[in-house]
Protein backbone atom coordinates (compact mmCIF):
# COMPACT_ATOMS: atom_id res chain seq x y z
CA UNK A 1 0.00 0.00 0.00
CA UNK A 2 1.45 3.37 -1.07
CA UNK A 3 0.28 6.68 0.36
CA UNK A 4 0.58 10.11 -0.89
CA UNK A 5 3.76 12.16 -0.28
CA UNK A 6 4.69 13.35 3.42
CA UNK A 7 5.23 16.35 2.37
CA UNK A 8 1.44 17.14 2.13
CA UNK A 9 1.61 17.02 5.91
CA UNK A 10 1.25 13.27 7.27
CA UNK A 11 1.62 12.36 10.72
CA UNK A 12 1.97 9.24 12.07
CA UNK A 13 0.15 8.04 15.64
CA UNK A 14 1.27 6.04 18.76
CA UNK A 15 -0.58 3.20 20.02
CA UNK A 16 -4.23 4.30 21.06
CA UNK A 17 -5.92 1.08 23.30
CA UNK A 18 -8.84 2.52 23.14
CA UNK A 19 -8.09 6.03 24.66
CA UNK A 20 -10.65 8.11 23.02
CA UNK A 21 -10.39 11.24 25.13
CA UNK A 22 -6.69 11.10 24.43
CA UNK A 23 -7.10 10.64 20.59
CA UNK A 24 -9.57 13.56 20.39
CA UNK A 25 -7.83 16.00 22.46
CA UNK A 26 -4.45 15.11 20.49
CA UNK A 27 -6.77 15.29 17.30
CA UNK A 28 -7.41 18.79 18.28
CA UNK A 29 -3.44 20.03 17.94
CA UNK A 30 -2.52 18.15 14.84
CA UNK A 31 -3.41 20.70 11.72
CA UNK A 32 -6.85 19.84 10.33
CA UNK A 33 -5.68 19.14 6.66
CA UNK A 34 -3.23 16.55 7.49
CA UNK A 35 -3.35 13.08 6.76
CA UNK A 36 -2.77 10.55 9.51
CA UNK A 37 -1.43 7.00 9.95
CA UNK A 38 -2.00 4.69 13.04
CA UNK A 39 0.66 2.48 13.85
CA UNK A 40 -1.52 -0.36 14.85
CA UNK A 41 -3.36 -1.12 18.68
CA UNK A 42 -5.96 0.98 18.14
CA UNK A 43 -8.05 -0.94 20.63
CA UNK A 44 -7.62 -2.67 24.18
CA UNK A 45 -7.16 -1.71 27.94
CA UNK A 46 -8.60 2.32 27.12
CA UNK A 47 -11.61 2.91 28.44
CA UNK A 48 -13.75 3.47 24.89
CA UNK A 49 -12.49 0.88 21.99
CA UNK A 50 -15.56 1.44 20.25
CA UNK A 51 -15.91 4.93 19.79
CA UNK A 52 -11.67 4.99 18.36
CA UNK A 53 -12.57 2.62 15.67
CA UNK A 54 -15.57 4.35 14.86
CA UNK A 55 -13.65 7.41 15.06
CA UNK A 56 -10.48 6.37 12.08
CA UNK A 57 -13.10 4.46 9.86
CA UNK A 58 -15.43 7.49 9.82
CA UNK A 59 -12.08 9.47 8.64
CA UNK A 60 -12.21 7.67 5.41
CA UNK A 61 -9.22 8.18 3.22
CA UNK A 62 -7.73 10.95 5.72
CA UNK A 63 -6.55 7.92 8.30
CA UNK A 64 -4.81 4.76 7.75
CA UNK A 65 -4.43 2.13 10.05
CA UNK A 66 -1.52 -0.88 10.69
CA UNK A 67 -2.81 -4.36 12.76
CA UNK A 68 -1.14 -4.05 15.74
CA UNK A 69 -1.16 -7.10 18.53
CA UNK A 70 -4.30 -5.96 20.60
CA UNK A 71 -6.14 -5.34 17.04
CA UNK A 72 -5.74 -8.93 15.71
CA UNK A 73 -6.48 -10.39 19.25
CA UNK A 74 -9.88 -8.84 19.19
CA UNK A 75 -10.68 -10.37 15.69
CA UNK A 76 -9.97 -13.57 17.01
CA UNK A 77 -12.00 -12.87 20.35
CA UNK A 78 -14.31 -11.51 18.09
CA UNK A 79 -14.66 -14.71 15.24
CA UNK A 80 -15.10 -16.68 18.58
CA UNK A 81 -11.69 -19.02 18.25
CA UNK A 82 -9.87 -16.81 21.19
CA UNK A 83 -11.00 -15.90 24.41
CA UNK A 84 -10.71 -12.47 26.18
CA UNK A 85 -8.38 -11.81 29.03
CA UNK A 86 -9.48 -10.80 31.81
CA UNK A 87 -7.66 -7.22 31.85
CA UNK A 88 -9.16 -6.62 27.77
CA UNK A 89 -11.69 -4.02 27.11
CA UNK A 90 -13.61 -5.07 24.05
CA UNK A 91 -16.98 -5.41 25.50
CA UNK A 92 -18.62 -2.47 23.94
CA UNK A 93 -17.36 -3.33 20.50
CA UNK A 94 -17.98 -6.69 20.92
CA UNK A 95 -21.62 -5.89 21.52
CA UNK A 96 -22.58 -2.89 19.23
CA UNK A 97 -25.04 -3.19 16.85
CA UNK A 98 -22.34 -2.63 13.89
CA UNK A 99 -19.91 -5.07 15.55
CA UNK A 100 -19.38 -7.18 12.07
CA UNK A 101 -19.49 -4.14 10.09
CA UNK A 102 -16.52 -2.77 12.09
CA UNK A 103 -14.88 -6.24 12.43
CA UNK A 104 -14.77 -6.40 8.61
CA UNK A 105 -13.30 -3.10 8.59
CA UNK A 106 -10.78 -3.85 11.27
CA UNK A 107 -9.81 -6.82 9.23
CA UNK A 108 -9.11 -5.08 6.07
CA UNK A 109 -6.43 -3.05 7.50
CA UNK A 110 -2.79 -3.28 5.93
CA UNK A 111 -0.30 -4.72 8.52
CA UNK A 112 3.04 -2.74 6.65
CA UNK A 113 2.64 0.93 4.83
CA UNK A 114 5.25 2.30 2.70
CA UNK A 115 4.83 5.93 2.22
CA UNK A 116 7.75 6.83 0.34
CA UNK A 117 10.80 6.51 2.32
CA UNK A 118 9.02 5.67 5.67
CA UNK A 119 7.94 2.04 6.48
CA UNK A 120 5.54 1.54 9.01
CA UNK A 121 4.50 -1.88 11.28
CA UNK A 122 3.21 -2.05 14.19
CA UNK A 123 6.32 -4.01 16.21
CA UNK A 124 9.31 -4.21 14.26
CA UNK A 125 10.86 -6.29 11.55
CA UNK A 126 13.56 -9.04 11.10
CA UNK A 127 16.74 -8.14 9.83
CA UNK A 128 16.87 -10.14 7.55
CA UNK A 129 13.58 -8.58 5.51
CA UNK A 130 14.18 -6.18 2.91
CA UNK A 131 11.27 -3.56 2.80
CA UNK A 132 9.57 -4.72 -0.64
CA UNK A 133 9.81 -8.34 1.23
CA UNK A 134 7.98 -6.97 4.07
CA UNK A 135 5.28 -5.30 2.18
CA UNK A 136 5.08 -9.05 0.22
CA UNK A 137 5.00 -10.93 3.15
CA UNK A 138 2.53 -8.53 4.89
CA UNK A 139 0.21 -8.99 1.85
CA UNK A 140 0.24 -12.59 2.54
CA UNK A 141 -1.44 -12.71 5.83
CA UNK A 142 -3.86 -9.63 4.88
CA UNK A 143 -4.94 -11.80 1.53
CA UNK A 144 -5.89 -14.79 4.77
CA UNK A 145 -7.63 -12.12 7.05
CA UNK A 146 -9.67 -10.75 4.11
CA UNK A 147 -9.97 -13.97 2.71
CA UNK A 148 -13.75 -16.50 3.71
CA UNK A 149 -11.87 -19.08 5.85
CA UNK A 150 -10.40 -15.39 8.28
CA UNK A 151 -11.94 -17.06 11.14
CA UNK A 152 -9.88 -20.25 10.50
CA UNK A 153 -6.86 -18.42 10.14
CA UNK A 154 -7.22 -16.95 13.36
CA UNK A 155 -7.86 -19.88 14.97
CA UNK A 156 -4.41 -21.35 13.91
CA UNK A 157 -2.06 -18.12 13.55
CA UNK A 158 -1.17 -17.41 17.50
CA UNK A 159 1.67 -18.58 19.01
CA UNK A 160 5.29 -18.34 21.11
CA UNK A 161 6.84 -21.37 18.81
CA UNK A 162 6.69 -19.71 15.95
CA UNK A 163 10.15 -17.39 16.97
CA UNK A 164 12.33 -17.61 13.45
CA UNK A 165 12.21 -17.24 9.79
CA UNK A 166 13.60 -18.99 7.20
CA UNK A 167 12.56 -18.80 3.28
CA UNK A 168 11.59 -22.55 3.37
CA UNK A 169 8.79 -21.95 5.22
CA UNK A 170 5.49 -22.72 4.10
CA UNK A 171 1.56 -22.42 5.62
CA UNK A 172 0.41 -21.30 9.05
CA UNK A 173 3.91 -21.77 10.65
CA UNK A 174 5.15 -19.17 8.14
CA UNK A 175 2.49 -16.63 8.45
CA UNK A 176 2.57 -17.28 12.39
CA UNK A 177 6.23 -15.94 12.10
CA UNK A 178 5.06 -13.06 9.68
CA UNK A 179 2.85 -11.64 12.43
CA UNK A 180 4.89 -12.36 15.53
CA UNK A 181 7.31 -9.99 13.83
CA UNK A 182 5.06 -7.48 12.43
CA UNK A 183 2.55 -7.13 15.44
CA UNK A 184 4.98 -8.34 18.78
CA UNK A 185 8.74 -8.36 18.22
CA UNK A 186 11.07 -6.13 20.44
CA UNK A 187 14.03 -8.46 20.84
CA UNK A 188 15.84 -10.43 18.52
CA UNK A 189 19.21 -12.04 17.65
CA UNK A 190 21.54 -11.12 15.59
CA UNK A 191 20.06 -14.66 13.58
CA UNK A 192 16.52 -12.70 13.41
CA UNK A 193 15.50 -15.15 16.32
CA UNK A 194 12.89 -13.64 18.62
CA UNK A 195 12.37 -13.02 22.57
CA UNK A 196 8.67 -12.98 22.34
CA UNK A 197 8.41 -12.83 26.23
CA UNK A 198 10.51 -9.97 27.55
CA UNK A 199 8.43 -6.51 27.56
CA UNK A 200 10.74 -4.12 29.54
CA UNK A 201 12.69 -1.21 28.22
CA UNK A 202 16.55 -1.27 26.99
CA UNK A 203 19.00 -3.16 29.24
CA UNK A 204 16.60 -6.08 29.85
CA UNK A 205 17.24 -8.17 26.91
CA UNK A 206 18.30 -11.60 27.76
CA UNK A 207 22.00 -12.52 26.90
CA UNK A 208 22.99 -12.52 23.06
CA UNK A 209 19.44 -10.47 22.16
CA UNK A 210 18.88 -6.75 21.29
CA UNK A 211 16.26 -4.43 19.91
CA UNK A 212 15.33 -5.58 16.74
CA UNK A 213 16.55 -2.04 15.45
CA UNK A 214 20.00 -2.32 16.26
CA UNK A 215 20.95 -5.55 14.73
CA UNK A 216 24.04 -5.17 12.61
CA UNK A 217 23.29 -5.55 9.44
CA UNK A 218 19.59 -4.99 9.26
CA UNK A 219 18.44 -4.57 5.67
CA UNK A 220 15.49 -1.91 6.41
CA UNK A 221 17.90 1.00 7.06
CA UNK A 222 17.35 2.61 3.70
CA UNK A 223 14.23 3.16 5.24
CA UNK A 224 12.74 5.31 8.09
CA UNK A 225 10.77 2.56 10.19
CA UNK A 226 7.52 4.15 11.69
CA UNK A 227 6.97 1.54 15.01
CA UNK A 228 4.51 1.73 18.25
CA UNK A 229 4.03 -1.15 20.45
CA UNK A 230 6.60 -0.93 23.36
CA UNK A 231 5.48 1.29 25.49
CA UNK A 232 8.36 0.80 27.97
CA UNK A 233 10.84 2.01 25.23
CA UNK A 234 9.39 4.94 25.26
CA UNK A 235 9.49 8.30 22.37
CA UNK A 236 12.59 7.64 19.74
CA UNK A 237 13.19 9.85 16.78
CA UNK A 238 16.06 8.97 14.71
CA UNK A 239 16.72 9.10 11.11
CA UNK A 240 16.46 5.56 10.79
CA UNK A 241 13.74 4.65 13.54
CA UNK A 242 10.57 6.93 14.81
CA UNK A 243 9.16 4.68 17.66
CA UNK A 244 6.15 6.22 18.81
CA UNK A 245 4.24 4.45 21.46
CA UNK A 246 4.93 6.49 24.56
CA UNK A 247 2.78 4.43 27.02
CA UNK A 248 -1.09 6.66 26.33
CA UNK A 249 -2.94 3.59 28.65
CA UNK A 250 -0.69 3.80 30.75
CA UNK A 251 -0.57 7.32 31.88
CA UNK A 252 2.30 8.77 29.68
CA UNK A 253 1.78 10.33 26.45
CA UNK A 254 0.00 9.90 23.04
CA UNK A 255 2.13 10.72 20.02
CA UNK A 256 2.02 12.55 17.15
CA UNK A 257 5.11 12.90 14.41
CA UNK A 258 5.25 14.12 10.92
CA UNK A 259 6.77 12.26 8.92
CA UNK A 260 9.25 14.31 6.70
CA UNK A 261 12.39 12.98 4.59
CA UNK A 262 14.20 16.14 6.57
CA UNK A 263 14.88 14.43 10.41
CA UNK A 264 14.65 18.13 11.24
CA UNK A 265 11.39 18.66 10.06
CA UNK A 266 9.93 15.79 11.94
CA UNK A 267 7.60 17.83 14.25
CA UNK A 268 6.86 16.09 17.23
CA UNK A 269 3.13 16.67 19.18
CA UNK A 270 1.95 15.23 22.15
CA UNK A 271 -0.81 15.60 24.90
CA UNK A 272 -0.38 14.35 28.29
CA UNK A 273 -3.26 11.12 29.28
CA UNK A 274 -4.61 10.38 32.34
CA UNK A 275 -3.78 6.53 33.67
CA UNK A 276 -6.48 4.42 32.43
CA UNK A 277 -4.82 1.48 33.14
CA UNK A 278 -2.39 0.54 36.09
CA UNK A 279 0.78 -0.98 35.14
CA UNK A 280 0.73 -3.22 38.21
CA UNK A 281 -2.78 -4.41 39.07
Amino acid sequence: MTANSPETGLYAIGDLQGCHPSLQALLDRVPADAGLCFVGDLVNRGPDSLATVRTIRDMGARARSVLGNHDIHLLAVGAGVRKAGKSDTLDAILAAPDRDALLDWLRCRPLAVRIDDFLVVHAGVLPQWSAAQVMDLAAEVEDQLRGANWQGFLADVFGNAADRWHDGLRGIERHRVIVNALTRLRYCNADGVMDLKTKEGLGSAPDGFMPWFDVPGRRTTDVTMVVGHWSTLGLVMRPDLMALDTGCVWGGQLTAARLSPDPARRDVIQVDCPAYRDPLA
